[in-house]
């Protein structure tokens, strides 16, 4: 029972603090993002639409309160470009997760973990026959555990995003310089390869998609261009924004520049490559040295070993 109550008090405490952190977390991003979402440009019908009509209920018919319901409910897809000033709302924007609720629900899935681990151990140690300070030990190290394991996990498949989309942008650069080349503007460019690579490349298609919306949303390209590297988290959409924004400064021809920058890339490419190759020489040292070489040693020096071991032992050797 005393174990029973300790479990409990360890349980109702721990969710009373990560209920509070998580409050004190998102009330920042939750006040700036009613905010801005009151202050999106709306049109003159909007504007008629949403005042109310006398009694208080909306005006117009059903359907037209049904419209404007789901229209609410889809702006809130307007969230997905905003940048997250915490590290774990980064990491989240790099793996993919974008909702309003994701570093939400990432909070409570470690809390989780923390307390259901750390809780496991605690019984599983209380009901065998263990010492109160391995329990403790147990207990602790799986609660870590299931605090370190979601942002483990997360951060896997923000790198495995990240290879993807470092892979599939000089496609998405060659189509660009294409489209360009051939009398384009760069938003329309965009346009193009977001619908062109969207069945081989969905993850850039979906970031460029994204960056149209931004510019249609009324954002300046320079912003949109530095929010997708922002988001992604890719040196090399990075640098390829960057050369955007100062190509448009500047005043040069936009098809030279993404030429050479694509140039640049493809040899950045191969140096990295060249690169991956030098590793493996060194690479293969471990595996080499605890997998192979035993294997050897005990097939080549076996007999042999077996032969002294007879003859030291007084027998006569066959």
């Amino acid at each position: 029972m005393v174990v029973l109550a300790c479990l409990l008090v360890f349980l109702s405490i721990t969710l009373l603090i990560g209920a509070f952190g998580t409050r004190i977390t998102l009330a920042p991003r939750r006040a700036a993002v009613n905010r801005l979402r009151d202050l999106r440009p709306t049109t003159y019908a909007e504007t008629l639409a949403a005042i109310p009509a006398a009694g208080g209920a909306p005006a117009g018919p059903w359907w037209a309160r049904l419209l404007r319901s789901s229209k609410g409910k889809a702006s809130e897809l307007t969230v997905v470009s905003l940048k997250s000033e915490s590290i774990a709302g980064r990491l989240l924007m790099h793996a993919g997760y974008r909702s309003r609720s994701a570093e939400r629900n990432f909070m409570l899935a470690r809390f989780t973990g923390m307390i259901a681990l750390g809780g496991g151990g605690m019984i599983a140690a209380s009901r065998s026959a263990a010492t109160p300070q391995i329990a403790v030990l147990l207990s602790g190290f799986l609660a870590a555990l299931g605090l370190l394991l979601p942002k483990l996990v997360v951060r896997i498949q923000a790198r495995k995003r990240q290879h993807r989309l470092r892979l599939s942008l000089p496609d998405a650069l060659d189509l660009l310089v294409v489209c360009v080349e051939a009398g384009m503007g760069l938003n329309q460019a965009i346009v193009r390869v977001s619908e062109e690579l969207r069945e081989t490349h969905p993850m850039i298609a979906d970031e460029f998609r994204i960056v149209n919306l931004e510019i249609r949303a009324g954002r300046t390209r320079g912003e949109a261009l530095r929010s997708l590297g922002e988001r992604t988290g890719v040196d090399d959409i990075a640098s390829l924004a960057a050369m955007i924004i100062q190509t448009d400064k500047f005043g040069t021809s936009i098809a030279k520049s993404l030429r050479v920058h694509s140039d640049c890339l493809r040899t950045e490419r191969r140096q990295r490559a060249e690169e991956a190759a030098a590793k493996t020489t060194i690479k293969l040292i471990f595996p080499l040295l605890f997998c192979i070489f035993p294997a050897l040693f005990v097939t080549i020096l076996g007999p042999a070993a077996l032969h002294l071991a007879e003859i030291f032992n007084g027998e006569v050797p066959r």
